[in-house]
């Protein structure tokens, strides 16, 4: 069985538009789909990278064209419940860590769905705890159990250690895929990656 490795954040619309894709590609190649969580500002600040917002700011008509492109997306795949989030850029540590605590107590997939929902449908400060706590509570999950690993040692080098390994595979931003050794960029190589995943 093929595996995919998902190099992976919340703080990315990206993300959720790939994650949203990705089951009926794993569904059709028979793919284990292997999320590492990492931290997007942290990946940036080891590969020299920017977010688009701030990279293509003096570009005329660069946004302008991703946000076209970001629609064309979510029309093909009837992603209909995709908001922007009010409180973009959102900082992610908690939540990242948050994922890894989740991991341990076997709940990540609900995890993922609680807090996707949360940053990318609903809008909310997902970089405020109180609210994270809250969301967390509402979606069944135990928030206080996962803030309690938030604030471990282990789960705070495991993100600084997965961020680091990410990088040195050559990632240099979110989202990123490996098959195998193969490295894809971006939610408009999902093509690709399906393709590499049936070699």
């Amino acid at each position: 069985m093929a595996t995919l490795d998902f190099i992976f954040d919340f703080a990315s619309p990206n993300a959720y538009y790939s994650y949203k894709v990705l089951p009926d590609i794993l569904t059709r190649t028979g793919a284990e789909l292997n999320i590492q969580p990492v931290l997007l500002g942290g990946l940036f600040k080891i590969t020299g990278n920017q977010a688009p917002m701030i990279a293509f700011a003096n570009v005329k008509g660069k946004m302008e064209y991703e946000m076209l492109e970001s629609k064309r997306f979510t029309e093909k795949h009837n992603l209909t419940d995709f908001k922007f989030n009010a409180h973009f850029p959102v900082n992610t540590i908690s939540l990242m860590r948050g994922l890894l605590a989740a991991k341990e107590l076997d709940c990540e997939k609900q995890y993922i769905d609680v807090v996707f929902s949360a940053m990318w449908e609903q809008s909310q400060n997902m970089g405020d705890p109180e609210v994270i706590a809250k969301i967390l509570n509402e979606g069944g999950l135990d928030a206080t159990a996962i803030f309690e690993l938030i604030q471990s040692d282990p789960i705070k080098e495991k993100l600084k250690v997965n961020t680091q390994t990410a990088a040195d595979r050559g990632a240099f931003g979110i989202p990123t895929f490996f098959v195998g050794d193969e490295m894809f960029f971006g939610k408009d190589r999902l093509e690709q990656v399906e393709e590499a995943l049936i070699k």
